[in-house]
């Protein structure tokens, strides 16, 4: 006769055993409490949505480690200057050569931008260009100013003043700048609203029921709020750096893994109503059931998360501790803000599907659904394990050689957004006319006495157009260097400006040939820092493209250093949690071939359909840590069921009883996250789309295939097995059951 746990019981005396009761003042005041705390947090922690930007920066070069080389002569660029200026570089290009009434009107329009608030004076002359096509400026923009409102001023002032048949850009780092900015802009809106949106559809389909997907969009609207009020504060004390990427990805995961964790807590509870008439016993018995499972889940998101203190890139290191202060809250909000709401709204919550008090038809079911998608798919499991697991692998393993046409060696800055833009219009157009690292120049910093060794490294270059030093006798700010030195300006006689000398060290600047984002340019880089390196003067070369280059190599490296770390800790957790060493290698191994097909399949879908230039050395890392870390939460949850009924009714059955309860509940959460992840793709930056499709394919391929075929066919298939070296793996597999304690 099969054992019925006492969840599950016929009748109900038996249903709780004897236990101090709780004063009825109690079971009101702790919930309105809970509820009250909660509200408190969310009230102050509101206004701050609007004031993240007073705590977040988007500058690459901040994100470096101190080490680099781009990192250091970033930091000494201020002792050159007093102005802490980002180049603008305004392009004018028309069809038929400029005549000089154009460009005294263009003279007019530029020398006029002083007047908008952000405009620094000592814009460069106007430089025309060989074929006379176009002309060039170079306009210096406070970096301390609002960037983006200061270039989208610039840009309509310059469109309107341009003669007919002239265009106007407003490109180099101010435009890609303020293009960041913008895309960056629907953040605190349109990415929230979507996200929201689209999770409050999907609870209405699941639980047709008004009133529990507000309970739940509250409990995750409060979590991200309060944890935004946390990361904050951290933020304006300098402990976290934050930035646009790591916002948007604190809004989705916060949303989405409260809403994960909300509902495996009403699943619980759910049941719990059906055989407990008292809500507050149903209450702490949901709680105590689903304590483990939503603590271990968020415990191995937040150890994932945390690996990434590992990384040289602050950028992901910062990452790590602001999504797992979000993750904190997401389970915090789940196991005591939802249950005080629920408790407070009792049965009516769940209106008009309100839950029945009956204990024997819960009984007669043996505490396992058998009508539905998931006990169709047990019983399939059951009649053929292994064929299924077989070739449920075989599939995914195809969908997994993919990955070889993943392009993750890095994207030019000018594809960074998505959509229209005249930062890359602007160096477009300035590629044709000028060269193409015009704005943008390789800074080498270097000893005084070794300025001319220094410039005559970057004038071998070919790809170097031109070199100047930092010079504040000159009037453009840069004197040019040549093979014979500085060269003076002005008529014959003129003596040559002296070079701005700050610690014994001069800064010279080289033109590129090359669009500063290019491949030729960063080859050109690489190769200056290797002559440096091998025969020329001790230098540090920075600038625009040296950030990139060091930015790309740093990822590279923790891709490889934080993948297997992370991997180290997620089996180690398992391991305890499951007090196995079979299921946890398995299930991490599953996971890997699930986040391979993911990425495989996104490759394809990227390079073939999409049309993407590439893609960052950071997204299959972002990629790695959410899909790992998230896509083990089912697998938890489904483990940590299937262990439970394991030691009541055998392994094999326990496998096909906790598909079935739990089949449900992980499908729901599957879908929530996929559609929080997916809201990521209306902020138009290349790298936050690629990581929504990956994790948002990769989560429902874990959530439909993995978890609902792969791992319960591959457990049922090795038995109980499983579980060594634990006391359950010697037990049978068959219907009598190891006696569950109380």
């Amino acid at each position: 006769m099969t054992e019925i746990h006492p969840r599950h019981g016929a009748s109900p005396a038996s249903e709780t055993p004897p236990r101090r009761r709780v004063p009825r003042w109690l079971r009101v005041l702790l919930p309105a409490l809970l509820i009250l705390v909660w509200f408190a947090g969310a009230g102050v922690g509101g206004p701050y949505f609007g004031k993240v930007s007073e705590v977040s920066s988007n500058d690459q070069t901040s994100y470096l480690p101190e080490s680099a080389d781009a990192t250091r002569v970033q930091e000494r660029l201020g002792d050159f200057s007093e102005q802490n200026a980002i180049p603008a570089v305004v392009v004018f290009a028309g069809s038929e050569p400029l005549t000089d009434a154009q460009v005294e009107r263009l003279q007019t329009a530029v020398d006029d931008l002083t007047s908008i608030d952000g405009v620094l004076p000592d814009a460069s002359p106007m430089i025309p260009s060989d074929d006379g096509l176009a002309l060039e400026v170079f306009v210096p923009v406070d970096g301390s100013s609002e960037v983006g409102d200061v270039v989208s001023e610039m840009s309509d002032r310059l469109r309107a003043a341009a003669p007919a048949g002239v265009e106007s850009f407003v490109t180099g780092p101010a435009g890609f700048t303020a293009d960041l900015v913008e895309a960056f802009s629907g953040i605190d809106g349109i990415l929230l609203l979507v996200a929201l949106i689209a999770v409050f559809i999907i609870l209405i389909v699941v639980y047709r029921s008004f009133l529990l997907p507000i309970a739940v969009l509250a409990t995750s609207l409060f979590a991200l709020t309060v944890a935004l009020l946390v990361v904050w504060w951290l933020a304006k004390a300098g402990v976290l750096l934050l930035s646009g990427q790591t916002q948007g990805i604190l809004f989705i995961l916060v949303i989405g893994a409260a809403t994960d964790y909300s509902l495996l807590y009403v699943s619980r509870y759910r049941e719990e109503l059906r055989v407990q008439q008292d809500k507050w016993t149903a209450t702490m018995r949901a709680i105590r059931g689903s304590f483990e499972p939503i603590l271990a889940s968020g415990g191995t998101v937040i150890a994932g998360l945390l690996c990434l203190l590992f990384s040289d890139l602050k950028s992901n290191s910062s990452l790590g501790p602001v999504a797992s202060i979000g993750i904190v809250f997401a389970m915090l909000s789940a196991l005591t803000l939802l249950p005080s709401i629920l408790f407070a709204f009792g049965r009516a919550g769940f209106w008009p599907r309100r839950p029945k008090y009956e204990p024997e038809v819960v009984a007669a079911e043996g505490g396992v659904p058998s009508k539905g998608l998931w006990p169709r798919a047990g019983r399939c499991i059951r009649r053929s394990p292994r064929a299924i697991w077989i070739v449920t692998a075989v599939v995914l393993l195809i969908g997994a050689a993919g990955v070889t046409q993943l392009q993750a060696q890095g994207v030019p800055q000018s594809d960074l957004v998505l959509g229209a833009s005249e930062a890359r219009d602007g160096q477009a157009a300035l590629g044709e006319h000028f060269p193409g690292g015009s704005g943008s120049p390789v800074s080498v910093l270097v000893a005084e006495d070794q300025l001319q060794a220094a410039a005559d490294v970057l004038l071998d270059s070919a790809g170097v157009d031109g070199v100047a030093v930092l010079s504040a006798d000159s009037p453009s700010g840069t004197a040019p260097v040549t093979a014979e030195g500085i060269t003076a300006f002005g008529p014959p006689g003129t003596p040559a400006p002296e070079p701005t000398v700050a610690s014994g060290e001069v800064l010279l600047q080289g033109t590129l040939s090359d669009a500063a984002d290019s491949a030729a340019a960063e080859q050109t880089v690489r190769d200056l820092r290797a002559a440096f390196a091998a025969d020329g003067p001790e230098a540090l070369v920075g600038g625009v493209t040296a950030t990139a280059i060091d930015t790309n190599d740093a990822s590279i490296h923790d891709r490889a250093l934080i993948i297997p770390i992370v991997l180290a800790v997620i089996l180690v957790i398992l391991m305890l949690l499951l007090r196995s060493i079979v299921a946890p290698v398995l299930l991490v191994l599953t996971t890997v071939v699930s986040f391979g097909t993911a990425l495989g399949v996104s490759a394809l879908v990227f390079d073939g359909i999409f049309e993407f230039p590439g893609a960052d050395p950071a997204v299959p890392l972002y990629g790695f840590v959410f899909l790992v870390a998230l896509g083990i939460d089912y697998n938890i949850f489904l483990a940590t069921r299937i262990r439970e009924e394991s030691l009541r009714h055998g392994t094999r059955e326990g496998i096909i009883r906790g598909l079935s309860v739990t089949g449900g509940v992980i499908t729901s959460a599957g879908l929530v996250l996929a559609a929080t992840f997916a809201a990521l793709a209306v902020i138009p930056i290349l790298f936050l789309a690629q990581i929504s499709f990956i994790v948002a394919f990769g989560v429902l391929l874990d959530t439909f295939v993995v978890r609902a075929l792969l791992v319960p066919a591959l457990m049922y298939d090795i038995g109980p097995a499983v579980w060594w070296p634990s006391k359950l793996s010697r037990s049978s597999g068959g219907a009598a059951p190891v006696r569950a304690r109380g």
